[in-house]
């Protein structure tokens, strides 16, 4: 078990050896990570464990033999090590974090430096290092259908966003397919690499009650719509007399990034003249608790995933400690609470 004070134990799994060069060397640069070991395939990964002790693993998705995937359902029953998937541009790697990987960082094109990929792998695999690894499900099937809320005209004006990073994937989605297909109009950001949110869009749309897609600029907030902030992009609300839309610009970085939970969270503080709701879910850092408290502030409902069932207890536990969190709830539970609340409304 890694200890905040010593140095984290790295093993890297990929066939190709130039891969695992660049990255034994990238890691190796952190004052804070130490490269243990490396494996070219899984099995090689698997009689290697005993004796490296890894605090957390990066592993291709794709590798001949053994896919990142089945690795993952090997791997996790017996040693529950934080595994980072280094996924190209792969619909798979939403499946290998439904198998319980923490998170995942896009392999540079051919042609693009390494060094950005490097800086985004090293953050991930210290905020990998205090994950909580989750046990995969038994398999992700489309929700069940939901009751509707019903055509109550006071539901129309209300808006719901939700914010999450590390474990987000698939925490948002335990949320959303617990919620009927006439939810109030959300609004969604998830850190996530370029070119992935369409495909985690998409995904969503296919195992969730309502319609979830990737926001455009413009885009209307809208009873039974999910618009999830594109990569590289922020995303805002916009009012319009009672009408709502969104705005999807690159801009800065806020907080550290684009898109970024509080560029969301305070552009509906200061927006929304509607009843709101506002969610911060698993991830490292604080990105959304002030966006989270400024809702509050504003008269918005607001609910915190809870320490337990949060991968990572970071941007839940700054939203909880500056008192920006109503209640907290399960990643299981948040839908039960936010139903409550909505038919109090």
């Amino acid at each position: 078990m890694w200890s905040a004070n010593k140095k984290i134990r790295v093993m890297v799994v990929d066939d190709s050896i130039l891969a695992r060069t660049i990255l034994t060397q990238g890691l190796g640069k952190s004052p804070r990570i130490e490269v243990v070991g490396t494996a070219f395939n899984p099995q090689d990964a698997m009689a290697k464990i005993p004796q490296l002790k890894p605090d957390v693993i990066t592993s291709d998705v794709e590798m001949p033999g053994m896919s990142g995937i089945d690795f993952l359902k090997l791997l996790l029953p017996k040693y529950p090590v934080p595994v980072i998937l280094v996924s190209s541009l792969n619909l798979r790697v939403f499946d290998a974090l439904s198998a319980g990987a923490v998170d995942f960082v896009r392999k540079p094109e051919a042609g693009q430096g390494n060094d950005a990929f490097i800086n985004a792998l090293t953050m991930k695999v210290i905020s990998a290092a205090g994950a909580k690894v989750r046990q995969a499900p038994a398999g992700i099937t489309k929700a069940a259908p939901v009751a509707p809320l019903g055509q109550r005209a006071n539901l129309d004006q209300v808006i719901i966003g939700l914010g999450a990073s590390t474990g987000g994937t698939e925490a948002t989605l335990e949320v959303l397919k617990r919620l009927p297909a006439d939810i109030p109009g959300m609004l969604i950001v998830q850190h996530m690499p370029t070119g992935f949110t369409q495909m985690y869009a998409e995904r969503l749309n296919r195992l969730c009650n309502m319609e979830v897609r990737e926001a455009k600029n413009g885009d209307e907030v809208r009873r039974g719509l999910a618009l999830l902030a594109p990569a590289d992009y922020q995303m805002r609300i916009v009012r319009s007399g009672a009408r709502y839309t969104v705005s999807c610009a690159q801009g800065e970085k806020v907080s550290g990034h684009r898109p970024s939970v509080d560029a969301l969270f305070f552009s509906m503080a200061e927006q929304v003249r509607c009843k709101m709701v506002g969610i911060i879910m698993t991830g490292m850092g604080r990105d959304g608790a002030d966006g989270l408290l400024q809702m509050r502030k504003a008269g918005a409902f607001t609910i915190g995933q809870d320490k337990e069932s949060c991968v990572v207890y970071g941007m839940p536990m700054v939203a909880q400690n500056i008192g920006a969190v109503q209640i907290q709830a399960s990643c299981e539970n948040i839908s039960s609470v936010l139903l409550r609340q909505l038919n109090t409304l």
